[in-house]
């Protein structure tokens, strides 16, 4: 997935906001559902942050065209982990890993069941 930085993503040096890398990690991880005519929230539940480590390589500034690629790194019985990375033209600016629980509607958390999980093996291989 690709984003253009505007000016309400920067400071007034032009340069992200740091917390907004970890906005288009979750735009492009929700774009992977809409690109498929579905959304993040499935029948049975949904994902939730539960842990994510953040590496912060290099800045982005206004009207930079960034691209977002998500890789599944691990899928367990209940939560994935995904590792998002961040490029600015060939260069990798940002690096997130992040845990993503599947809970209820309630907030419980439950087991991916089989449809979801291969629905996340497809949407992020």
């Amino acid at each position: 997935m690709k984003i253009r930085v505007y000016y309400e993503d920067t400071d007034t040096g032009g340069v992200v906001y740091h917390s907004n890398y970890l906005n288009y990690c979750e735009r492009a991880r929700s774009d992977a559902f809409f690109s498929r005519g579905m959304t993040p929230i499935l029948s049975n539940g949904h994902f939730v942050a539960r842990k994510l480590k953040a590496d912060f390589l290099a800045s982005a500034k206004l009207g930079d065209i960034l691209e977002i690629k998500s890789e599944l790194l691990k899928m367990k019985a209940a939560s994935f982990v995904l590792k998002q990375s961040v490029f600015r033209e060939e260069k990798k600016i940002f690096e997130l890993e992040i845990v993503l629980a599947y809970i209820t509607f309630e907030g419980k958390a439950q087991k991916i069941d089989t449809e979801a999980k291969k629905l996340l093996l497809s949407l992020f291989e």
